[in-house]
């Protein structure tokens, strides 16, 4: 089987010639750019090479042709043409990072420091003069989002201020889809998967919009999931509008990709904490549920896409929603979170749902273990989900960037071993 072949099977539920594996395909399924840097000369020996931050946000490296040939590595994706913080890829420029490593970061990432910290500020589209929107501690690894809400005013809300991010997809994303397109046929022999613009329903990385320069509405973290339970008319006008403009970008991304593309990444929303599930049943049910099955259907009925959720934590409760919503693949089991071992969740949901993700712990394994726990851990990983097909090969989210080399390079070997 070559790659896209491999994914096929997968997603079918048939059992592939070996694990499929993905890294760098997604916003959710990436590696940080210092631990790319690292695998790269270890793998390929190019000490001059600078690796593209693809997402700056969380800091993913980029997954080039020559390293994804290297590694084994079956999926290519494309993310949105602007990063959550407005910058786009039109053009690349050099830049440090606290560790030392030297990268390269999309033309209109502009930063400043902090005097007081140190800290490194984020600003939104690259604009120095606005307010920043991310903070990357001094020393840190990645950024988190500055909340810039605005005092509220109840007899003011509006839940178009919650709906300036959203809107039809212009000439320039046209533009960029069309390239996109272009650059699946050139790998035609890879899996393939979209990450669908405006879908992902109060999604808490896109409510503080870092990537708008005066953000209005409800942007602070924790008044938006107040106002889930609070203002549940407000959060539903803001999912209904945000829908329907999505309904019609789907249509015209349906158009240009056709079956080109084998998964689209619906949403990135968690459901989950590590004991249980974030919301209620009724609240998933009532304010989620709807749209994402509206969503689905119209990718069902259109096209043969698998659709893709990520949601974080403990979701075991959630499943039977989610198939019910419609979605085909699951992202990242989080084995770690209650209720989600492995077996058990083969078991019950295997021939329902795909498993994207699972095959080493991100947060105690693969940063804190052994290369020998690692590369344990990843077998026994392999053996229990890709029984059957319905498996995905990914760590359980992305591999932080001061995960030891040595560990990384465990994982890549047992997976090879798995198939040897």
């Amino acid at each position: 089987m070559n790659s896209r072949e491999r994914l096929a099977a997968t997603l079918n539920h048939e059992q592939p010639d070996r694990v499929c594996v993905d890294f760098g395909a997604t916003f959710v399924t990436g590696i940080h750019v210092s631990a790319v840097d690292k695998l790269r000369r270890a793998v390929l020996g190019d000490q001059d090479w600078r690796v593209k931050v693809t997402e700056p946000y969380q800091m993913l490296g980029e997954i080039d042709d020559q390293l994804r040939e290297a590694l084994g590595i079956d999926v290519i994706g494309s993310l949105a043409r602007k990063s959550l913080f407005g910058t786009d890829e039109s053009d690349w420029k050099p830049f440090t990072l606290f560790d030392g490593t030297e990268v390269l970061m999309p033309h209109n990432f502009n930063t400043t420091v902090e005097e007081a910290t140190g800290d490194l500020l984020m600003y939104p589209e690259g604009d120095t003069s606005a307010t920043p929107s991310g903070r990357m501690p001094k020393g840190g690894y990645f950024f988190d989002a500055i909340v810039r809400q605005e005092p509220i005013d109840e007899d003011k809300l509006d839940p178009a201020d919650n709906l300036e991010e959203f809107g039809l997809l212009g000439d320039e994303d046209i533009a960029f889809y069309r390239q996109k397109r272009q650059w699946f046929d050139e790998r035609n022999e890879c899996g393939s998967i979209l990450v669908i613009p405006g879908t992902a329903f109060g999604d808490i990385a896109l409510v503080p919009a870092p990537f708008l320069k005066q953000p209005k509405g409800i942007r602070d973290i924790e008044e938006w999931y107040i106002s889930t339970a609070m203002r549940r008319d407000y959060v539903y006008q803001v999912f209904e509008k945000q829908c329907e403009l999505a309904l019609q970008n789907i249509e015209t991304l349906v158009e240009l990709f056709g079956d080109v593309v084998q998964v689209a990444l619906i949403t990135g929303t968690d459901f989950g904490t590590q004991r249980g599930l974030f919301v209620s049943l009724d609240s998933y049910r009532d304010l989620f549920k709807p749209f994402h099955k509206q969503v689905n259907d119209l990718i069902h009925a259109k096209t043969n896409w698998k659709t893709f959720i990520h949601s974080c934590g403990s979701v075991w409760d959630l499943m039977p929603d989610l198939i019910e919503a419609g979605f085909d693949i699951l992202n990242p089991v989080q084995c770690s979170a209650a209720k989600m071992a492995p077996g058990e969740l083969k078991r019950e949901f295997g021939a329902d749902i795909v498993f994207w993700g699972g095959g080493v712990d991100t947060q105690k394994t693969l940063p804190f273990g052994t290369p020998d726990e690692v590369y344990r851990e990843v077998r026994e990983r392999i053996e229990i989900f890709n029984d059957c097909g319905g498996f995905v090969f990914n760590t359980i989210h992305n591999i932080q960037g001061n995960t030891p080399i040595e560990n990384v390079q465990a994982l890549f070997r047992a997976i090879a071993d798995s198939y040897a």
